[in-house]
């Protein structure tokens, strides 16, 4: 029966891994950039995605401790800022930053640019943003 539920004491481990690997989670975000998801980057989502990835499997992994969790989870999050900080030279800003694109232009689009953004004139951009008539659209800039 032990087979099926598990031993209480690996129940009691899950929850204490999970506790405190949410905790180490939530500590390192609270002293991290703060960002929101639409202001979230490339780099910002794959740290994001790979923090939920290691805070959920970790727990129920039975050949990662904590520690090992902890460490995998810190050295995500110190690759990130190492990221977000080196977005500051130019060269290194080049190859990880989209530049912004000019889509609109004097309620024109301009389908090269779209196409570069791999968007579409389906994708809606601007009804989503409550605009009905493209003639009343000076610029819309794809960041």
């Amino acid at each position: 029966m032990s087979k099926v539920f598990g031993s209480p004491y690996d129940v009691w481990w899950v929850v204490a891994k999970t506790l405190l690997l949410y905790a180490t989670a939530v500590v390192c975000f609270r002293v991290s950039e703060r960002r929101t998801p639409a202001e979230m980057s490339a780099f910002d989502f794959v740290a994001a995605v790979a923090a939920g990835a290691i805070v959920g499997r970790v727990p129920n992994a039975h050949d990662a401790g904590y520690l090992a969790g902890a460490a995998t989870l810190i050295t995500v999050l110190l690759a990130h800022r190492l990221t977000t900080r080196l977005r500051y030279r130019p060269l290194f800003a080049k190859l990880i930053d989209h530049p912004p694109r000019l889509l609109v232009a004097d309620g024109k689009v301009l389908d090269d640019a779209l196409r570069r953004s791999g968007l579409t004139r389906r994708d809606g951009l601007l009804r989503r943003h409550g605009v009905d008539e493209l003639a009343s659209v000076r610029f819309m800039v794809f960041e």
